[in-house]
């Protein structure tokens, strides 16, 4: 963990090259698949799909983003991705599907963990979802073809809901504010509101406002009788 991935140039669905330090700024989810794949990567990749969604409802929809990286070269190219994108019903627009060639790939899979090797019909390859934090340093791996979503979004919401840079406008905070009001509903398997949080603070506030109010008439009343003597 911590360790600062490459800034490789990879490709994407379009055939436009895209700078990995480019997605820096933002939390950035990395998964590897291989669109010849019919069991693993596509249910994988289902199942990132509810997660990532889930996180934007509870985050934000521009609050990270995510990348799938084909690794069965030369097959993995712009077109398969974008097809495989397709069947999987992946149309977001923080998420992009990479193809890479031979040298950008072993460098990006070495800095991130994942291994495979060929096997009879396929790969043998590690299922893991990789995330990097802001400066693009890993943070946290999340394994498995189906997992809870805690597993997911709570790490992405310790690095939104880190410590603020100096400089945070007012709107940064509120926004901070607001992702700490979501929590994980188990038995509906999403996010919501914690609305007792919010009846929390309008208790607080109520409650400043009465000793407010009550300050005031103690200080009015005060001032009446100094001016009575």
């Amino acid at each position: 963990m911590g360790r600062v991935i490459g800034d490789y140039t990879l490709t994407n669905a379009d055939g436009r090259p895209v700078r990995l330090s480019s997605l820096r700024g933002k939390p950035l989810l990395i998964s590897f698949i291989y669109t010849g794949c019919f069991s693993v990567c596509p249910t994988t990749t289902r199942t990132l799909k509810r997660a990532v969604e889930a996180a934007m409802g509870s985050l934000g929809s521009g609050s990270f983003n995510v990348a799938s990286v084909g690794f069965n070269l030369p097959f993995d190219t712009p077109a398969a991705l974008r097809a495989f994108a397709g069947e999987q019903g992946v149309h977001l627009p923080n998420w992009q599907f990479l193809s890479a060639d031979p040298q950008t790939l072993r460098g990006l899979a070495r800095d991130v963990g994942f291994s495979y090797a060929p096997a009879a019909g396929g790969f043998d390859h590690i299922v893991q979802i990789t995330i990097l934090d802001q400066q693009g340093r890993v943070y946290r791996q999340v394994y498995g073809d189906s997992f809870p979503l805690p597993q997911l979004v709570g790490p992405l919401r310790e690095l939104l809901t880190g410590a603020p840079p100096a400089d945070e406008p007012l709107a940064g905070f509120i926004e901070r504010v607001r992702l700490l009001c979501t929590v994980y509903d188990p038995v509906s398997g999403q996010y919501r509101y914690k609305t007792s949080i919010f009846l929390e603070i309008g208790g607080g506030l109520i409650s400043l406002c009465a000793i407010f109010i009550f300050l005031l008439r103690e200080s009015r009343k005060t001032r009446r009788l100094q001016r009575v003597r």
